[in-house]
């Protein structure tokens, strides 16, 4: 089993402990200097970075949360001056005020490594061709694929979100032999090599490095057995680092959260409790070495289990389960995390008034859709024909232009909507 760094990433449970101390004092004391808000929110329960004696001691800290991000846009949270910054990035789809993550350059050599992990623990070495296919500006994952890629020695092509057509033609003339991707951009890929007449056997493919949306044990096993390659999951959050933060290894048994670099809690959703090994919780993640942008227990929103066993290939860091669903009621898929108040704003901007509304997610030959039903109303909707059918032009084309593909929207009868859903995910994972 390949390793990027074995003796860091098998290291006993005592050392990686003392590690994430020792990061995680030094990271208290530059949050609690330079960043006014994780002052107030320390003093506000009477804790100062001196008092940590243990993690258990942590615990006591209060959360952090999307809000507090865009409360403190954009700058607030950095915890060194602007001049140290060498890259911004604001992927993340909001209408108010988007999450300006900020990197030094000791944070992009951080991400280089984590991912040159990741791709090393699936097998990618220095003669490998890695294809990256996922869309510039929807996420910040393709900057650091390309970090890890080249630090391993790898090439890089990359290939955003150029048509299918042109993808399998790059990925059969330039030899890739990895394919980083969402899973239903690969599942495209597949039809579109059908269409094409392109054989599996014309492809130098070995792997399939699949992220940005949920995805079931369906769907690897048909990618897997269509393309001859081997599907793994990785996980990131555009708050974070993007890709690199957990992923599978060959064992494919549970995702790998490098723990020298961050601290993962499971807690209750609602009551924020602790939540005890194997038992499913909001997953809840600190940083121990971003010196731009730390976060400190930041919750996720993602629903998963961590499991503190030794994995079969040797690593020691804990592993979380797949990640199927939210607390939040936030929508991720074709790479993209959809909030319902996000798309109620465009209604309320386009129509003047907030029409009652649900979000439907269903998946339809194996490409995820968007439905947004809408309930008519007298202040909506008119008697009018044409107007009605100018709004609906008017909403669909919003949509589709805030989320860069196309979104089908519905009308339906006054009171068919339940107001306490807001989100119908139809989806099935597992």
């Amino acid at each position: 089993m390949e390793f990027w760094d074995e003796k860091k990433e098998c290291m006993p449970r005592d050392e990686i402990e003392q590690i994430q101390l020792e990061r995680l004092q030094a990271t208290l004391n530059r949050v609690y200097k330079n960043v006014s808000h994780y002052k107030k929110m320390f003093r506000d329960v009477d804790f100062l970075p001196e008092d940590l004696r243990s993690l258990k001691e942590f615990k006591k800290l209060p959360f952090t949360s999307r809000q507090d991000l865009k409360d403190n846009y954009p700058y607030g949270m950095f915890a060194v001056p602007l001049r140290e910054v060498v890259r911004l990035h604001a992927p993340a789809l909001t209408l108010d005020k988007p999450i300006v993550m900020g990197f030094t350059a000791n944070d992009l050599k951080t991400w280089a490594e984590l991912v040159a992990r990741s791709l090393t623990a699936v097998g990618v070495q220095k003669d490998d061709g890695v294809q990256v296919s996922l869309a510039l500006g929807k996420t910040a994952a393709p900057f650091g694929i390309q970090l890890g890629t080249e630090l391993i020695g790898a090439s890089v092509i990359p290939m955003s979100g150029r048509k299918l057509p042109n993808q399998v033609k790059i990925m059969r003339d330039f030899r890739s032999t990895v394919l980083v991707a969402t899973p239903t951009f690969a599942m495209g890929l597949v039809q579109t090599m059908e269409s094409l007449g392109i054989e599996v056997v014309d492809l130098s493919l070995k792997s399939c490095i699949l992220g940005c949306e949920p995805w079931s044990e369906v769907t690897r096993k048909e990618l897997e057995s269509r393309l001859s390659v081997t599907a793994t999951d990785t996980y990131g959050l555009t708050d974070i680092f993007s890709l690199g933060v957990a992923w599978e290894c060959r064992a494919k048994n549970g995702l790998h959260i490098s723990e020298d670099y961050f601290i993962p809690e499971i807690v209750d959703s609602v009551t924020l409790e602790p939540l005890p090994p194997g038992m499913e919780g909001e997953l809840v993640l600190t940083t121990i070495s971003k010196q731009a942008f730390p976060l400190i227990r930041f919750r996720t929103g993602d629903i998963a289990k961590i499991d503190y066993g030794v994995c079969t290939c040797g690593r020691t860091h804990c592993r979380i389960s797949r990640i199927f669903k939210r607390c939040d009621g936030v929508i991720v898929m074709r790479g993209t995390s959809i909030s319902p108040e996000d798309i109620g704003e465009i209604l309320t901007r386009v129509s003047g008034a907030t029409p009652k509304y649900q979000l439907v997610v269903d998946r339809q030959e194996n490409q995820d859709q968007l439905i947004v039903m809408i309930e008519i109303s007298d202040k909506t909707f008119f008697d009018e024909m044409s107007k009605q059918s100018r709004l609906m032009d008017d909403f669909h084309h919003a949509m589709s232009d805030f989320l860069g593909w196309e979104v089908k929207v519905k009308l339906v009868e006054p009171g068919s909507l339940d107001p306490d859903i807001r989100v119908k995910d139809n989806r099935r994972f597992q």
